[in-house]
């Protein structure tokens, strides 16, 4: 039964699930043109002495009726927060000053952090309702296999062949680099065959499961926006090999300046997302970056997400849920998700302009649980960090290495 449930959660189309109001036009990526963001200058700073603890967030994000009162960032505050840190394998540390153009500004809604009010427990609301990913045919197909863990206990996502985006706070607590980073590893989830034997290239059974692959890949671009019923659903046990991790060491880590505060400053939750560039470029598949879209604007309302949750080892756990609220930078939702899952890159699956093909895209970081504060009062989310097109510009350079390839998303 377990079975049958997952296969009718990947085959289904989150189009299929729309109340008839929404029209195709509404569930397509819409390209549009992208201000720049271009390196200025880059100075040397000292090293860091990667003491900091790696763990959640502790602090609280002002809510979304306060983020309406407060000033929309000057040009200058925004060039500020989007110069960044860049710290190499050999804990060599640079900052890089950075120009923004052609951007128009108009009236934000920005989020700030205030207190510290940690949430210890499960961030799982109400029933459990995640999947664990256990089938060699969807773990290791798209877009199970982008996902990855980092050595410091989070998660990411490949979004080139050798760049993985994940949530700043899972290599800097915000003073300083967490203990580990400096030795940064990144692990793609493999199978090993049942008593580590090899198979010969080119054998029949060799070509029979490749062909199986195909197919399985063929069904995942069907992948479901459909929420799971009220019991807690896990995929089918493994029906070959184990799962296990390729390591790769991380070369370089791209941090935004709106991440790294002061000693008097806070905490800036909009600036929670971080790049790692790999020494060794991956053959797996990765995800492209899209412009997060509005609420109205995601099929059904929903949003996805993979990553390794830390109460269920060395296992790829997927979700979806509904968005409740946002903010300019902000995605607040209810995805049931453990500590281990942060820097997980959240995707929607939307229609490509004038094709009738769909396509994935990242749009946001999963940044963690937060508390918030609405009318005054304390309520607690799962908190995403959304790609904006200053922030899809800023990534865009840091794996391009240039503004040329960036003009539009």
């Amino acid at each position: 039964m377990e079975n049958t449930l997952l296969w009718l959660v990947i085959l289904i189309p989150g189009w299929a699930l729309s109340d008839g109001s929404e029209t195709e036009l509404d569930f397509t990526w819409h390209l549009s043109r992208i201000p720049q963001v271009v390196s200025e200058n880059t100075i040397h700073l000292a090293s860091p002495t990667f003491q900091a603890d790696a763990g959640v967030v502790k602090a609280t994000v002002c809510g979304i009726e306060c983020q309406e009162e407060l000033p929309a960032p000057s040009l200058s505050q925004l060039e500020e927060s989007l110069s960044y840190e860049t710290i190499f394998e050999n804990g060599t540390r640079t900052l890089t000053r950075v120009k923004v153009q052609g951007l128009v500004l108009e009236p934000t809604r920005n989020s700030s952090v205030k207190g510290a009010h940690p949430r210890r427990r499960r961030q799982v609301y109400g029933t459990d309702s995640r999947f664990s990913i256990l089938d060699k045919r969807f773990a290791t197909n798209f877009p199970f296999n982008t996902a990855v863990k980092l050595s410091t206990g989070c998660s990411g996502t490949l979004v080139s062949p050798n760049h993985v985006l994940t949530a700043a706070h899972c290599v800097h607590d915000g003073k300083d680099y967490v203990k580990g980073s400096k030795k940064l590893r990144v692990g793609v989830l493999k199978m090993r065959n049942k008593g580590g034997r090899k198979k010969r290239r080119g054998s029949k059974r060799s070509r029979r499961e490749a062909e199986s692959a195909g197919q399985s890949q063929a069904h995942l671009r069907e992948s479901t926006t459909q929420r799971p019923g009220k019991k807690s659903r896990r995929g089918p046990r493994v029906t070959q090999g184990r799962p296990s991790f390729q390591w790769t060491r991380v070369k370089s880590t791209h941090i935004p300046k709106g991440w790294v505060r002061g000693e008097n400053g806070g905490l800036a939750l909009d600036y929670d997302y971080a790049l790692l560039e790999l020494k060794r470029a991956h053959k797996q598949q990765h995800m492209e970056l899209g412009v997060s879209p509005t609420i109205t604007k995601l099929p059904g309302g929903r949003i996805h997400f993979s990553g390794f949750d830390n109460d269920r080892d060395e296992q790829l756990v997927y979700r979806f849920c509904s968005v409740s609220e946002e903010s300019n930078d902000l995605l607040y939702q209810y995805c049931d998700a453990e500590a281990g899952s942060t820097g997980s890159g959240i995707y929607l699956r939307l229609k490509e302009p004038g094709q009738k093909n769909w396509k994935r895209k990242i749009v946001a970081v999963y940044s963690g649980h937060q508390w918030v504060d609405v009318h005054g009062v304390q309520k607690d989310y799962n908190v995403a960090v959304r790609i904006t097109p200053l922030k899809y510009a800023q990534i865009c350079l840091w794996i391009h290495g240039n503004a040329a390839n960036c003009a539009y998303g």
